[in-house]
C-alpha cells in the first residue's frame, strides 16, 4: 500500500527507528544501490541495483531483523507487523528515499526477470489479490461440511443437518456465501487479470460475469450433455457455437483478459476523448466476447481439460510417486515463488472434478515448516533466534511460511530439509489413501476444514507424520550443532 510522504507526523517514529533504518539502508548497500522501497504487512521490500552488495550477516546481527531472503526480483527484509510501518517511514525520513508503492517496486524488480519469472511473476499478480476471496471461501466451505456432510462423526454418522434439522437454513446459506466466490470465479480472475495487463478492472469484472452467464449451460453440466448430445448452441451465419459458460474454470478468463486490456489500451489511445466512453468499452468488450465463446473459450477450456486430465492420470497410475514428488518439490517452489504456478493447478482441478489433491500436500508443507521450526526453538539459547521461531512457527501453522522458512530454517538448512522430507512421505501416503480438497482454505493446521470428510483419518494421519518426523529430526540435529560456538550466529 502506498502511503503519503513522511510528515512531522511521524518523526517520533523517524527519532525512534532512525539509527536502524539507516543501518538496513547501508546493509543493502546504499541509498546508491535502491531502485525501489516500499513495505507490506511485515516485509520490508527492496528493488536493488546488485544484491551482491547486500551485507547479509549485518542484517542478520541486527536485532530488529527476523529474516531476509530474496525472491521475484526483490530482496525482502522481515521486521514484523506494525514495527515495518514505522521503521518505512523511518527509512524515507532519515534517508531521503522516495517512497514507492508495491507496483512501482515490482516494476523495477521485474526488469531483471527471465522470460519465465515474468510469467509466473504475471500469475502470482493475478492470483495473489484474489487469495483473501478463495481462502475465505474455502473456509466457510469447510465449516459447511461440517454442518452438511456425513460420516464426520463416525463412519455411519448422518450429517448433523439430519440429526438436528433447526441447522439446515444455516448451513445452507452458509453453502451460498463460501461458493459465490468459485462460481463466479472467473469474474474475480477478470478483474484482477484486466488490471494486471494494463485495462480497465470493472471491464474485466463484467468479462468474468459474462462467461458464466445464468443462461449460458452450466460448465459443470458439459460431460454429461455431450454424452446426451444436448448442447445448446448458437448459430451465426452457419457457425455453430456452444452455448456454454465457464464456471470455475481459469484458462478461458485469463487469455480472454489479456485480449481485453489490449483492445482496451489499442482503443484508449487512437479515440478522442469525447468518444472513448461511447467506443472503448463497448467495442472492447463485444469484440472479446465474440472472440471468447467463438475461440479462446473453446480452446482454452480443451487445454485446461488437458492438464486436469493428465494430472489425474498421473496421480491414479502412480499416487505414491506423485505425492512423494510434489510433496519434495513445493517448499522449494515457495523460494523461486513458482508455487503460485499451482494456485491456478488447483482452482482448475476443483472446477473440473470439484475436488484437489494437490492442495492437502500444501497443507502439510505448511505444517512440516512449522514442526521444523518448533523444534529449533526449543534448542535455541539465543533469545532472537528462540523468539524467531516461536512466532513464525505459529505463522507456519496458520498458513505462512515465509517467516519460518526464510528467517529460520534456510538458513541453517536442515530444518528445511527436514521439513521437506517429511512433507514428501505425508504426501506420498495421503494421495496413496486418495485424500482431497473440497476448496483452498487456510493451509496449516486449519486445512483440514476443507478435507473431504470420508478423508479426515488419513489427513490426520499426514499431519502427524509432517509434525513428529521434520520435529525429531531438526531437534537432534539441533542439539549436536547448536552446542558448537558460535553456531547460531554462522549456520
Amino acid at each position: 500500500m502506498c502511503h503519503e510522504p513522511a510528515s512531522n507526523a511521524f518523526h517520533g517514529d523517524a527519532d525512534k527507528y532512525g539509527k536502524e533504518a539507516e543501518e538496513i539502508v547501508a546493509a543493502v548497500g546504499g541509498v546508491e544501490n535502491i531502485n525501489a522501497a516500499t513495505h507490506c504487512v511485515t516485509r520490508l521490500r527492496f528493488a536493488l541495483k546488485d544484491e551482491d552488495k547486500v551485507n547479509k550477516t549485518a542484517l542478520d546481527n541486527m536485532g530488529i531483523v527476523k529474516g531476509t531472503f530474496s525472491a521475484n526480483g526483490q530482496y525482502q527484509i522481515v521486521i514484523g507487523q506494525g514495527t515495518v510501518d514505522k521503521v518505512y517511514k523511518a527509512m524515507v525520513h532519515e534517508t531521503g528515499i522516495a517512497e514507492a508503492s508495491k507496483e512501482d517496486v515490482k516494476a523495477a524488480s521485474g526488469e531483471k526477470l527471465n522470460p519465465l519469472q515474468k510469467a509466473i511473476k504475471v500469475l502470482a499478480d493475478i492470483f495473489i489479490p484474489i487469495l483473501p476471496a478463495i481462502v475465505t471461501a474455502g473456509l466457510l466451505m469447510g465449516i459447511n461440511n461440517i454442518l452438511a456432510n456425513p460420516g464426520i462423526f463416525g463412519k455411519e454418522a448422518p450429517a448433523l443437518i439430519e440429526t438436528y434439522p433447526q441447522w439446515a437454513g444455516i448451513a445452507y446459506m452458509i453453502n451460498i456465501i463460501a461458493n459465490t466466490a468459485f462460481t463466479f470465479l472467473p469474474a474475480l480472475i477478470g478483474w484482477s487479470a484486466v488490471k494486471r495487463f494494463g485495462g480497465h478492472e470493472l471491464l474485466g469484472v463484467v468479462l468474468g460475469l459474462i462467461l458464466v452467464h445464468p443462461d449460458l449451460m452450466n460448465a459443470w453440466g458439459y460431460g454429461s450433455a455431450v454424452a446426451e448430445g444436448k448442447i445448446p448452441t448458437w448459430n451465426i451465419f452457419g457457425l455453430e457455437i456452444n452455448k456454454v459458460g465457464y464456471q470455475g474454470q481459469v484458462l478461458p478468463v485469463l487469455f480472454a483478459s489479456w485480449v481485453l486490456a489490449k483492445i482496451e489500451i489499442f482503443l484508449r489511445k487512437r479515440v478522442v476523448d469525447s468518444l472513448q466512453l461511447l467506443v472503448v468499452a463497448p467495442v472492447a468488450l463485444l469484440v472479446t466476447g465474440f472472440l471468447a465463446f467463438i475461440l479462446i473459450g473453446p480452446v482454452t477450456f480443451k487445454i485446461g481439460n488437458w492438464i486436469t486430465e493428465g494430472l489425474v492420470y498421473v496421480f491414479d497410475v502412480a499416487p505414491v510417486i506423485g505425492g512423494l514428488v510434489y510433496g519434495a518439490i513445493y517448499a522449494p517452489l515457495v523460494i523461486t515463488g513458482m508455487h503460485h504456478t499451482f494456485l491456478a493447478v488447483d482452482l482448475q482441478l476443483i472446477g473440473s472434478t470439484k475436488t484437489t489433491f494437490l492442495w492437502p500436500i500444501l497443507a502439510l508443507s505448511n505444517i512440516a515448516q512449522g514442526a521444523a521450526v518448533f523444534a529449533m526453538m526449543l534448542v535455541a539459547k539465543d533469545e532472537k533466534l528462540k523468539g524467531l521461531a516461536g512466532t513464525s512457527g505459529i505463522s507456519a501453522w496458520l498458513g505462512i511460511t515465509e517467516p519460518a522458512m526464510f528467517g529460520v530454517n534456510l538458513r541453517f538448512r536442515y530444518p528445511f530439509f527436514a521439513a521437506i522430507t517429511g512433507t514428501a512421505i505425508a504426501g506420498a501416503f495421503i494421495t496413496f489413501q486418495g485424500v482431497k480438497a473440497t476448496s483452498i482454505g487456510v493451509g496449516g493446521i486449519p486445512a483440514i476444514l476443507s478435507i473431504v470428510a470420508s478423508n479426515w483419518v488419513s489427513f490426520l494421519i499426514g499431519m502427524l507424520i509432517v509434525i513428529v518426523f521434520p520435529f525429531i529430526v531438526t531437534y537432534f540435529i539441533a542439539k549436536r550443532r547448536l552446542l558448537m560456538p558460535g553456531s547460531e550466529s554462522n549456520e
